[in-house]
C-alpha cells in the first residue's frame, strides 16, 4: 500500500477496534493505560477480563467507549449455568458487551443442542446487551463446521460472530472470515462479524475490510456491524493514521 492508502485503512480501523487486554499477567495498571490509550484512539470498545468491568467501566463512563469482557473464556467449556451466572455478573459490573466461547467441542461430536442452549441461555440474559458469539475457527478446522457453527449461533441470538480467542494455535483467517460473512449475509437478519487472533499491522486490517466490502458492500462496515479485536494493532494503527 501507499502511505496515503495505509492512512485511509489506519483512519478507518481505528474506531472499530476492540482494544484488548486478555493477558494472564494483566494488572490494573494495565487497565487504566488500556482505557487512556481507548479514549485516545477512540475505539469502539475495550475487551478485558470480567475482574476489570467494574474499573474500565468507571474510566470510560461518558466516553461511547463500550465494555467487552469474556465468558467461557477461552476453554468453551459446557456449563451453561456457570457461562449464564457468569454472564448476569459482568453485566452487573458495568459491561456493555459479552464476548461468550461457544462450546465447541460439543457441537463437534455432534451435540448442537447444547451449543445452541448456551448460546439462548446468554442471549437471554444479555437482554439489550451485544453478545458476540466465540466460534474458535482454527479448532473447529472444517469449513462447513465453520458454516454450521455459524448458523447455529446466528439462529441462537448472536448479534456477532467472533473467530477466535487469540489462544489457540490458529486464530483469525480470511478463509474462516469469508465463511462467516458469507453466513451472516445469508441469514437476513443484522449482525456483525468480529476478526479477533493474530491482527498486528494495517496490511491485516485491510485485507479484512476488503473482505467485508466485497461480501457485504461498502457501505456495511460500521463498529455496529464490524470489530477488529487485538491488543498488539492498535500502535500500528496511531502510528500509520496521519499518513
Amino acid at each position: 500500500m501507499t502511505d496515503p492508502e495505509t492512512g485511509a485503512v489506519a483512519r478507518r480501523a481505528l474506531p472499530l477496534l476492540d482494544l484488548t487486554d486478555l493477558g494472564e499477567t494483566c494488572t490494573e495498571t494495565k487497565i487504566d493505560v488500556l482505557c487512556r490509550d481507548a479514549k485516545a484512539g477512540p475505539v469502539a470498545a475495550i475487551c478485558v477480563w470480567p475482574r476489570f468491568v467494574t474499573q474500565g467501566a468507571r474510566a470510560l463512563a461518558g466516553t461511547g467507549i463500550r465494555i467487552a469482557t469474556v465468558i467461557n473464556f477461552p476453554e468453551g467449556r459446557e456449563d451453561c449455568a456457570r457461562a449464564s451466572d457468569d454472564t448476569a455478573e459482568a453485566l452487573r459490573d458495568g459491561a456493555d458487551e459479552i464476548d461468550l466461547v461457544l462450546p465447541y467441542r460439543a457441537l463437534m461430536r455432534g451435540d448442537a443442542a447444547l451449543a445452541r442452549d448456551m448460546v439462548e441461555a446468554v442471549r437471554d440474559i444479555c437482554g439489550t446487551a451485544t453478545l458476540k458469539v466465540i466460534l474458535e475457527t482454527g479448532e473447529l478446522g472444517h469449513s462447513e463446521t465453520v458454516r454450521v457453527a455459524s448458523r447455529l449461533a446466528l439462529e441462537a441470538g448472536a448479534d456477532f460472530l467472533k473467530t477466535s480467542t487469540g489462544k489457540s494455535p490458529v486464530s483469525a483467517t480470511p478463509e474462516a472470515a469469508e465463511l462467516m460473512l458469507t453466513e451472516i449475509r445469508a441469514s437476513g437478519r443484522p449482525a456483525g462479524l468480529k476478526v479477533s487472533g493474530g491482527l498486528r499491522s494495517v496490511t491485516d486490517a485491510a485485507a479484512y475490510l476488503a473482505l467485508a466490502d466485497r461480501i457485504m458492500g461498502s457501505d456495511w462496515v460500521t463498529p455496529k456491524t464490524f470489530r477488529l479485536g487485538a491488543s498488539s494493532l492498535y500502535g500500528a494503527l496511531v502510528q500509520a493514521r496521519n499518513l
